[in-house]
Formats: structure tokens, sequence, C-alpha cells
């Protein structure tokens, strides 16, 4: 499935932030799930939206708080997300 570039450039730079010993596991999680999203949507393109969710719906409470700074330092808007 395509990606919109910003939302791909976005998520490749917090892939970079996950720690090591996370990122694997998040990139084939969140890659899924948030083509999920878009499908659901009935979408062609992964957007914005499709990422905070799967980051959203599959970040371990553990890791929680990290993805959510990582999320501000990359500039994703997740706020109007949280609780979806």
């Amino acid at each position: 499935m395509e990606w919109d570039k910003a939302t791909l450039d976005k998520y490749d730079k917090m892939i970079k932030i996950i720690p090591v010993f996370h990122r694997g596991i998040a990139e084939k999680v969140v890659n899924v799930k948030a083509e999920e999203h878009a499908k659901g949507r009935g979408a062609t393109v992964v957007q914005e939206e499709d990422v905070v969710l799967a980051f959203l719906a599959e970040a371990p409470k553990s890791f929680y708080d990290l993805m959510i700074s990582a999320m501000d330092e990359v500039g994703f808007k997740y706020k109007q997300y949280m609780g979806k």
C-alpha cells in the first residue's frame, strides 16, 4: 500500500527514535496496523491518522510515555486520537 510522503517521513524519524530492542517489532506491527486502518477507511494511501492510531493501539504501556515524546518530537498530531 502507498504511504503519504510526509507521513512516511515522520514515521521513519519516529522509528529511529524508538530504542533498538523495540524497533523491529514496532516496524512490523505498526506497518500492518496502519495499513489496516487505511483499508478500513476505504483509503488507498496510509495517512498520519492511520500511523498514529496504530502506535496508540499497539504500544506497550511501559513504552507509552516514550512513544508520546517521540510523536511530539517528529510532529505527529496524536492528541485528537487518544482514547479512540
